[in-house]
């Protein structure tokens, strides 16, 4: 039960909740924590919040405070690679990923749990990419105080979908390269797709195992590729020879070698003649030039989804379909941008 009392009369009262100050383009925090006993001197700081009267609350055992609800829907929707701090602040808890990884979201089950409509949880986008650290969702209870069966549905809900936010580990791997192409394998050009590579490689905690080139010819292709296998490569990238062009065979070189379960092309830009499959446990991806030139393409959206175990094929690609324009920003700031989502 909510008491409303005069702001003027709750000297001595204790607050049932924190109480946010605002000030634009400088702070926005606690001016009040929940428990704080109401002083004199407090009222005219209360009134410049615009806080004319506050609560006082007597709960009976079928209502529950925001602070406990928070807890208990943290506890339901935070998955493996997660972690959150048992310090509620301002009603809600935030949910932080517990190591560097790929976010994965049950959108479904945070629909559901959202449909309640007194409790929420906000989330960054499935697949994105973060960092240890990093906050990745935030879940409260939307009134003070609430009946206990609503937060009672929601764990259910998020337990059912279990886990709804979970962050999964990348696999750290040694990537076997097979740069094609005539002009660039007898020497009419400089490779530029190798340093790319690396440096993609490098920042998602993976390395170069071996670099070989091939000729725009199939047989020799799949000759490289297994070559990179016995050296022990546990993803196979090969970079360009992916178009429509009569010379570009690096596709077939690929069927050659071995490979299975192939997908070709997406509805991605730039990338849309990409490629992906399998040599027995060894993924394999064709990345077309396209590659070289764009800072961000498809492949950054599809590696740390392979090194995160998933297994991609037609349906997966299509999905990529929505939000797979890239919009070629001056300043590239993916992933906290709309690409990929």
């Amino acid at each position: 039960m909510k008491t409303i009392v005069p702001v003027e009369q709750a000297v001595g009262m204790v607050l049932p909740h924190d109480i946010t100050e605002i000030v634009k383009d400088s702070f926005k925090g606690r001016a009040f924590r929940k428990g704080h006993v109401v002083r004199l001197e407090d009222i005219d700081h209360l009134r410049r919040l615009g806080k004319e009267h506050i609560y006082v609350l007597q709960l009976s055992d079928n209502e529950i405070h925001e602070n406990e609800a928070a807890l208990l829907l943290a506890q339901a929707l935070a998955g493996p690679g997660t972690e959150y701090q048992e310090e509620i602040v301002e009603g809600k808890v935030t949910i932080h990923a517990a190591t560097d990884g790929l976010l994965k979201i049950d959108r479904e089950g945070l629909l559901q749990f959202n449909m309640l409509g007194e409790v929420m949880c906000a989330t960054l986008q499935t697949n994105t990419p973060v960092k240890k650290g990093e906050q990745i969702a935030a879940s409260r209870l939307i009134p003070l105080v609430a009946g206990r069966r609503v937060v009672e549905q929601a764990v259910a809900i998020a337990e059912t979908s279990r886990p709804v936010i979970q962050v999964l580990p990348l696999r750290h791997v040694q990537a076997g390269l097979v740069i094609t192409g005539n002009e660039v394998y007898y020497g009419r050009i400089k490779d530029k797709f190798e340093q790319v590579l690396r440096e993609k490689l490098s920042c998602i905690g993976s390395t170069v195992q071996s670099v070989r080139f091939a000729p725009d010819d199939p047989q020799r292709i799949a000759e490289e590729i297994h070559r990179c296998l016995a050296a022990g490569a546990e993803i196979i990238i090969t970079s360009g020879g992916m178009s429509v062009d009569p010379d570009d065979v690096t596709r077939q070189g690929i069927k050659e070698a071995g490979a299975e379960d192939i997908a070709y092309g997406t509805p991605v830009l730039p990338g849309a003649m990409f490629l992906v499959g399998h040599i027995g446990q060894v993924p394999v991806v064709g990345l077309p030039a396209c590659g070289m030139f764009h800072k961000i393409t498809v492949f950054d959206l599809v590696l740390p989804r392979i090194l995160a175990g998933e297994s991609l094929g037609r349906r997966e690609l299509a999905d990529m379909g929505h939000g797979g324009l890239c919009r070629n920003c001056e300043r590239c700031q993916f992933p906290v941008c709309n690409f990929g989502k």
